[in-house]
Order: C-alpha cells, then sequence, then structure tokens
C-alpha cells in the first residue's frame, strides 16, 4: 500500500497553509492532500493518523523567553489527526475538505468522509484551561510547534487497512485509543512525512 500527498513533497516541507501556526501568528490550518492506493484485498475500513513525533516533553519550555529548546531535549509524540471507520472505497482526502482555517476552541464535527468518525487531537490538552483556546480539538489541526525549537519538527501521516467495517471505540476517542483498537485488525500501513519549523535556526 501508498500513500501521497500533493500538499508536500514526502520528507519536504509543510507549508504554512497546512499549520496551525505561522511566523506572524495562525497558519491557514488546512488539511493537506492525501490519497492512498494498492489497499489489500479484504480491506473493510481504513484508519488514518498525523503525529508529530518531535513534541518536546517539557511543554514549560514553548515560548519561554530566553530559552531555545535544543535539539537534544527529550521528544514525545503530539497527535493532530485520528480518523477511524473509513470506507473502504475512500482512497483520498482533497486539501481543506476537512480543516480550513483555524477553530478557537477547536472543530466539534469537523467535515470528512462519509460514515467516518474523528477523534480528539492534542491540541485538546494542550489549550486546556485557555480561555480563549480551550475546548474539545476533534479532526484535524496542523503543526505548531514552538518557535524557539531548534529541531525541525517531523509529521508523519499514516493510513491503515483494517479487516473490519468499524473499530470498537467510544463517541469520543484519541489516537492511543484508535491504535489499541485495530490491533489484530491491521492488513497493510502506508506512511508519508513532512517537516515544519516556526524557528529561523531551526535545522541549521
Amino acid at each position: 500500500m501508498k500513500i501521497r500527498s500533493d500538499s508536500f513533497a514526502h520528507g519536504g516541507a509543510i507549508p504554512a497553509e497546512f499549520a496551525m501556526g505561522a511566523p506572524d501568528g495562525f497558519g491557514g490550518n488546512r488539511n493537506p492532500h492525501l490519497a492512498w492506493e494498492d489497499a489489500p484485498e479484504g480491506t473493510r475500513s481504513f484508519a488514518l493518523l498525523c503525529i508529530d513525533t518531535d513534541a518536546p516533553t517539557d511543554p514549560s519550555l514553548a515560548g519561554k523567553d530566553g530559552v531555545e529548546i535544543p535539539v537534544a531535549h527529550p521528544r514525545g509524540d503530539f497527535v493532530h489527526w485520528a480518523m477511524a471507520d473509513i470506507p473502504a472505497d475512500v482512497h483520498g482526502i482533497a486539501a481543506g475538505s476537512a480543516s480550513d482555517g483555524v477553530s478557537k476552541g477547536g472543530k466539534a464535527s469537523p467535515p470528512g468522509p462519509a460514515g467516518a468518525r474523528q477523534g480528539l487531537n492534542d491540541y485538546t490538552g494542550w489549550f486546556a484551561g485557555d480561555d480563549e483556546l480551550g475546548g474539545e480539538y476533534f479532526g484535524y489541526d496542523g503543526p505548531y510547534p514552538p518557535s524557539n525549537d531548534l529541531r525541525v519538527h517531523r509529521y508523519f501521516f499514516r493510513v491503515f487497512a483494517l479487516d473490519v467495517d468499524r473499530l470498537e471505540l467510544a463517541t469520543t476517542f484519541t489516537a492511543g485509543q484508535v491504535l489499541r483498537a485495530m490491533q489484530g485488525h491491521v492488513l497493510a500501513e502506508a506512511a508519508t512525512w513532512g517537516s515544519y519549523s516556526l524557528h529561523p535556526r531551526a535545522g541549521a
């Protein structure tokens, strides 16, 4: 199985159009185009995840005056998108069709392929307690790495072909719950990734 995007090159930079954060404030926060093919026989649905694997493990450092987060700082995952129960006859998602602009407080009912379900992304926890931005963030919300982080962040878009029509998930779910629910049901996986940074010297 293969996955590609017309919005960014595999391993290349993601344009600010598809990011939540930009150098001068918010980015376009549109979901990128994705298309996949060659799913194995017996595929009954797909699941889709987008995960930043380079998130700082000490969030108190993000944006802190006078501090630059070093490349060697320990890293963890930050989920930007979790979608389950994508019908087997769907083989792509158009750019901007599931997210187009920043919704402060999150998108309650993000658009997507008919029949698919979208879970919470990690901005839900990141903005918790913020009077302006706090809320439940469902669906896609794009890259917004700390502007003081010297590491270029990588964003992995992973699609899974599954042998079930529907995963056993609660109405509100996370990417971790998707990963657990599809154990034993994955027929194939494909991934592509792009990079993004808001630090002018990241990767130098």
